[in-house]
C-alpha cells in the first residue's frame, strides 16, 4: 500500500466510492448482535463460539477445510498438516485477546508474537519477519513475493500508520492490515492465518467489536477461496476500484460474522444450544 503524498492514507481509503456504505452496513450488522437480549446475559458463551467458528473459518481458508463439530471435538492437533493448521488457527484465537495493550505501541512485535504462537516451534525464522532468501510456505496464495528489503520497509510502514492513529473507520483499517499482510507475506509459513487475526485484533481493539462477537474469519471462509483471493488481487492492485472492492469483501465478511453470532444468539435464546 502506497502512503505518499497522504497524510492519513487510511481515512483515504475511506472517502473511496462505496466504501462509506460498507462501513455503515457493517455498523448495522454488529449493532443487532450487540443488541440481542442473550448478550446481555451470556456475551461471554458468544464470544467462546465466535472464537471457535471463528479458527474454523481461518483454517479452512489456510487449507483445513473440517466440520465446526470435528473442529470442537478434537483434543489432539498434532498429526498431519491439516490437524496443524486448526491447531495454528486456535491458538492464535485464544492468543489475540491478549495482545491487544500491545497492538497500538508495537504492531510488529504483535504480529511476530503471533507467528510464534502459530508456528508452535523453535527455529530461527520463527517469531520474526523473514530474511532474504528464506522461503515462504504460503501455498495458497500466489501472488509475487516482494523481497525481503521492501517486506520490511512496508511492514515499517504500516506500523508507523498503526502507531499514529488516524480517523479512518475500523473496517478500513482492519481491511488494509489484511491485505498489506498476505501481499507482503512477512514470515516463513501461516502468513494467511497471522493476517486474519491481526484484522480480529483491529475491530476488536477499535471498539467496533470489543466482545470479539463478530468473527470476519467465519465470513471469509463463506464468502470463498475463490472470492477471497479475487479480492486480494484487488488490494494488491492498488487502484481505487481495487482497494474499494477488499474493503467491501472484508465488510461483508464481517456482516456474515455478525450473522452467524446473531444465530448463535438466537440458538440459546431457543434453548437449543
Amino acid at each position: 500500500m502506497s502512503t505518499a503524498g497522504a497524510t492519513d492514507p487510511l481515512a483515504a481509503l475511506g472517502t473511496l466510492p462505496g466504501v462509506a456504505d460498507s462501513v455503515e452496513s457493517v455498523r448495522k450488522a454488529v449493532d443487532r448482535v450487540y443488541g440481542h437480549r442473550i448478550m446481555r446475559r451470556r456475551s461471554n458463551e458468544i464470544t467462546s463460539e465466535a472464537a471457535l467458528r471463528g479458527a474454523r473459518g481461518s483454517a479452512a481458508l489456510s487449507g483445513a477445510d473440517w466440520a465446526l463439530e470435528e473442529v470442537r471435538r478434537r483434543t489432539d492437533f498434532s498429526g498431519d498438516a491439516e490437524a496443524r493448521t486448526v491447531g495454528a488457527a486456535l491458538r492464535l484465537t485464544a492468543e489475540a485477546g491478549q495482545l491487544l495493550s500491545i497492538w497500538r505501541q508495537s504492531p510488529v512485535r504483535v504480529l511476530a508474537r503471533l507467528h510464534l504462537v502459530a508456528a508452535a516451534e523453535q527455529a530461527d525464522h520463527v517469531g520474526r519477519p523473514r530474511q532474504e532468501g528464506e522461503p515462504v510456505d504460503e501455498p495458497l496464495v500466489g501472488l509475487p513475493l516482494p523481497e525481503a528489503a521492501e517486506t520490511h520497509g512496508r511492514l515499517e510502514g504500516l506500523a508507523e500508520l498503526i502507531v499514529a492513529g488516524g480517523s479512518a473507520p475500523a473496517l478500513v483499517t482492519a481491511a488494509v492490515v489484511h491485505g498489506e499482510l498476505l501481499a507482503l507475506r512477512p514470515f516463513t509459513s501461516h502468513n494467511g492465518l497471522v493476517a486474519r487475526t491481526a484484522e480480529r485484533i483491529v475491530l476488536v481493539g477499535s471498539g467496533l467489536d470489543p466482545k470479539s462477537v463478530c468473527p470476519a474469519e467465519v465470513g471469509h471462509g463463506e464468502l470463498g477461496r475463490a472470492a477471497y483471493l479475487k479480492a486480494l488481487d484487488g488490494y494488491v492492485s492498488g487502484t481505487p476500484e481495487g482497494m474499494a472492492a477488499w474493503i467491501a469483501h472484508c465488510g461483508r465478511a464481517v456482516e456474515l460474522g455478525a450473522r452467524e453470532s446473531t444465530a448463535v444468539c438466537e440458538a440459546l435464546q431457543r434453548g437449543a444450544a
